[in-house]
């Protein structure tokens, strides 16, 4: 090989290790969102669901209440509605043990369907220690380090476990994931030797990005990626402030239909 080939080679090689590093970041950024959006989705139903499902109740019994007061068809069509909406559907929970309710998969349902952590989120978005070994860690494993399959593969299973460790904020998790890591066969090198090669993991990594920056569009798009957005730095502080609003509807509510049924 010349040296010209050398100096392409080389420049080429600089390129796929700066590639690398570059997608592994906006993985690592991509990672992240996804965790919180899938965190404040499972909190959301978790501290809001019993609340709105205790608004729809009482609004199906203030609707029965008023068709009951005036026998007017009108209300009884609306006290009806009101009461489908709040009614479980017939031996569906049953049938799923559990798994499935009137809303569609319980979460525990869907982390199992999903191989996601059945484990409550403590909150949305871990802490700052836990961020930090969880960056370090994926840094080093990641799967986008690797050209052979048999490494990728070893290499997808091991970051699903980092990634749950992560969602659950488990830090003590994340730090024995990393020794784990440290005593682990790293696997095969990838053979970088030929400019062929070194192309073509370029345009495999350029692609890789555009898949990424698909999805993490599709993340801030959704409904709960908006609500996370606009929550900024507190999250979990968005989801209170949510809550003491839906106990105050949730005690109007009580209070008008207490003076329905008392008159």
């Amino acid at each position: 090989m010349t040296d010209d080939q050398h100096e392409v080679t080389d420049r080429l090689d600089r390129a796929v290790r700066a590639a690398e590093t570059a997608l592994i970041e906006f993985e690592i950024a991509v990672e992240t969102f996804r965790i919180e959006v899938e965190n404040f989705s499972r909190l959301h139903e978790k501290r809001l669901g019993p609340l709105y499902a205790r608004l729809e109740e009482l609004d199906a019994e203030i609707a029965e209440a008023v068709a009951a007061r005036t026998g007017d068809p009108e209300d009884q069509r609306r006290a009806r509605e009101a009461r489908a909406a709040v009614s479980p559907m017939p031996q569906v929970a049953e049938l799923f043990q559990g798994w499935l309710d009137a809303d569609g998969f319980s979460p525990e349902g869907y982390a199992m369907l999903t191989q996601q952590s059945v484990q409550e989120p403590a909150r949305v978005r871990p802490g700052e220690e836990a961020r930090k070994v969880y960056r370090e860690l994926v840094r080093t494993c990641h799967p986008d380090l690797a050209v052979d399959p048999s490494e990728r593969d070893r290499r997808d299973a091991f970051l699903s476990r980092v990634n749950q460790a992560y969602a659950r904020g488990d830090t003590d998790g994340l730090r024995a994931l990393a020794e784990e890591w440290e005593r682990g066969d790293p696997g095969p090198e990838a053979p970088l030797g030929r400019v062929e090669e070194l192309y073509a993991r370029l345009e495999w990594l350029a692609r890789r990005k555009e898949l990424l920056a698909d999805a993490a569009k599709a993340l801030e798009d959704s409904a709960i990626g908006s609500m996370l957005a606009m929550a900024g730095a507190d999250p979990d502080g968005m989801l209170a402030e949510i809550a003491e609003g839906l106990r105050q509807r949730v005690a109007s509510r009580e209070a008008e239909l207490t003076g329905l049924l008392a008159d």
